[in-house]
């Protein structure tokens, strides 16, 4: 490959971070698409970070704590070369249920310490609420990441599938670095208000899901604990539509 045709680095945000243009998603190495082995997860995030591959997207519930750890352990050599995401809030419960979102500035501090000593970082390279809490306003939530990046524990805030109004109520208090949205062919929405609004705000956007989290490519829940088995668009009846519609 010569100089001229490898692939740049792309600008993650005005203020953002330079970071190679496709990013891993590390959340189905921790059980969320079925059982994963752990030695070929952290061979996984070597090989793409080997090869040029800086951004890695977890979540402190992934796994409750799990896919922080694995991180942590791949990363333990090559800290230099890994930019680290991660979404918080999320609460869950010992047998994996799902029970809430929590994003109050205490919680935010506290998720903040345990995911720094699983990763085993000093600072976190983006931080940003999993989802909305309708509980505290984004202001709050945002205004407690802020003290963390004074005190050098996070590089920039992100956001995570939230509106343009909540966007810019986010920016307002703190420059928003990227939003995490799913995106792709089938999933247009982030099109009519959202995409608009980071432009003009100067937001990047870390897309998920571009092929519909398998739906596009052919893939179907297929083991025990897959939770794309609950969603509906894995469901009979939208199979079937597919189907006449293609």
């Amino acid at each position: 490959m010569t100089t001229q045709n490898k692939i740049q680095p792309r600008q993650l945000g005005s203020k953002g971070l330079t970071v190679f243009p496709l990013a891993l998603g590390c959340m189905g190495m921790s059980g969320m698409y079925g059982a994963a082995d752990e030695n070929e997860s952290i061979a996984t995030i070597q090989a793409a970070l080997d090869h040029g591959i800086t951004l890695l997207d977890t979540g402190d519930f992934y796994g409750s704590g799990h896919n922080e750890m694995l991180i942590g352990r791949a990363i333990k050599d090559r800290r230099d070369k890994a930019l680290v995401s991660v979404k918080f809030g999320a609460l869950r419960t010992p047998d994996g249920g799902w029970i809430g979102i929590d994003t109050r500035p205490a919680a935010v501090k506290n998720f903040v310490a345990y995911s720094l000593t699983r990763l085993g970082v000093d600072h976190i390279d983006i931080y940003r609420p999993a989802r909305l809490d309708p509980q505290v306003p984004i202001e709050d939530t945002i205004g407690a990441i802020t003290e963390l990046v004074t005190a050098g524990y996070v590089r920039h805030i992100g956001l995570s599938e939230v509106g343009a109004d909540t966007i810019r109520r986010a920016h307002a208090i703190h420059p928003i670095c990227d939003l995490q949205i799913e995106y792709s062919l089938i999933s247009r929405s982030p099109e009519s208000e959202i995409f608009p609004v980071l432009e003009e705000l100067g937001i990047g956007v870390t897309a998920y899901g571009v092929l519909s989290r398998g739906l596009l490519s052919g893939s179907i829940p297929a083991t025990q604990g897959d939770f794309r088995a609950y969603l509906p668009r894995f469901s009979k009846e939208n199979k079937t539509l597919l189907r006449i519609n293609a």
